[in-house]
């Protein structure tokens, strides 16, 4: 997909001051743009709430962003396991099972390497841990928590062109809770196969709630799918959840560990890998959005030219401020070498790329 040109640094350091310089009349239009919002009952997004220069540049006007079309899914190459439980993404190989154990010199990452607080990175070709900082302490989850979502719906799911009408309830439900959302207004009709993309793109709130009412009938009911599957994994003893969404509650817990490995186990399934590798994507066309509604991953969009020292291709970020900003990202290296890495409690959303970027290019042998 062809790309326009970087805008300059000094261009960017330029507009960053006029935006500063101009936060009274901001504050003054998100007013208006608040009051506005309440009275339509729209969820707003609100995934990544610290914000930094660099975030207030993204937030601009994208006259100068990539050009906003769909792009194709990422396909890696992927076969079932064969007899001794290997899986093969192009030339690397994967072995199969939900248990990592550390490898002979695990090493801790440096503070300047990596700020987050919680951190594992783990080689899936021999199930090692190389790198770990409080792995297997208690953490909030937070939106990470939807790749478990869409992994028990995926499961579940015969029919992703099946429509589904989205609900005043839902709308309700993800404006009450300041969701992040796709966007999806009372009484619009949409695809299953949406609402995947909608509740890992843009951490959809709207999105992750009507899916699992189509799929169990209730969020109660599929939440008791959740644990299931954690007790099928093996990680129901330090992990549990109390909601789809990643919501703050002290019964909706995790560890980083627990999500590598659940994150592991939506990779492994070929429908959640889709999702979770899309950078872009155009909802289907509705009365209410003719054009659709254009979605992003921004952690695969911010990341992909970073210096990784291979290719990130799977992503879920989460943030909720019991949590920090944390994420969850799979990756295979240029020797064809694949990790999962998994961050926890960084000061901001970009701290939180840049960890994983660090972890992947400096603790991966």
């Amino acid at each position: 997909m062809s790309r326009k040109k970087k805008v300059p640094r000094w261009k960017k350091v330029l507009r960053i001051r006029k935006t500063m310089a101009t936060l009274i009349l901001i504050g003054a239009v998100a007013a208006v743009a608040i009051a506005v919002a309440n009275s339509r009952r729209t969820p707003i997004a609100r995934e990544d709430t610290q914000m930094t220069p660099q975030d207030v540049v993204d937030l601009l006007p994208p006259e100068e962003e990539e050009e906003s079309q769909q792009e194709e899914t990422v396909g890696i190459g992927w076969n079932y396991p064969d007899a001794q439980g290997w899986y093969t993404v192009g030339d690397a190989k994967i072995l199969s099972g939900y248990t990592a154990i550390p490898s002979t010199n695990v090493v801790a990452p440096g503070e300047d390497d990596v700020n987050s607080t919680y951190m594992v990175l783990i080689n899936e070709s021999n199930n090692e841990i190389v790198s770990q900082k409080n792995a297997t302490a208690r953490i909030s989850p937070a939106s990470m928590t939807k790749i478990m979502t869409v992994l028990v719906a995926a499961e579940h799911v015969s029919n992703l062109d099946d429509t589904v009408t989205i609900s005043i309830e839902v709308t309700d439900y993800a404006y009450s809770h300041d969701c992040s959302s796709v966007g999806y207004l009372d009484g619009e009709v949409t695809t299953v196969r949406d609402l995947f993309y909608g509740t890992i793109l843009p951490s959809g709130g709207d999105a992750a709630l009507a899916l699992v009412n189509y799929v169990a009938g209730s969020e109660e009911a599929f939440v008791e799918m959740m644990n299931d599957k954690l007790e099928e994994l093996g990680l129901s003893e330090t992990s549990h959840f109390t909601n789809c969404i990643g919501l703050y509650d002290e019964n909706h817990y995790s560890t980083v560990y627990d999500m590598a490995m659940i994150l592991k186990a939506a990779v492994e399934n070929d429908w959640c890998r889709e999702v979770l590798s899309a950078h872009v994507y155009i909802t289907t066309p509705s009365e209410q959005h003719p054009d659709g509604i254009t979605i992003s991953n921004w952690f695969l969009r911010r990341i992909e030219d970073k210096d990784s020292d291979g290719l990130v291709l799977c992503a879920k970020t989460g943030f909720v401020n019991q949590s920090g900003n944390c994420a969850a990202s799979y990756a295979i290296m240029n020797d064809g070498t694949p990790y999962i890495c998994v961050t926890a409690d960084a000061y901001s959303s970009w701290r939180c790329i840049y960890d994983h970027v660090a972890a992947y290019s400096k603790y991966t042998p």
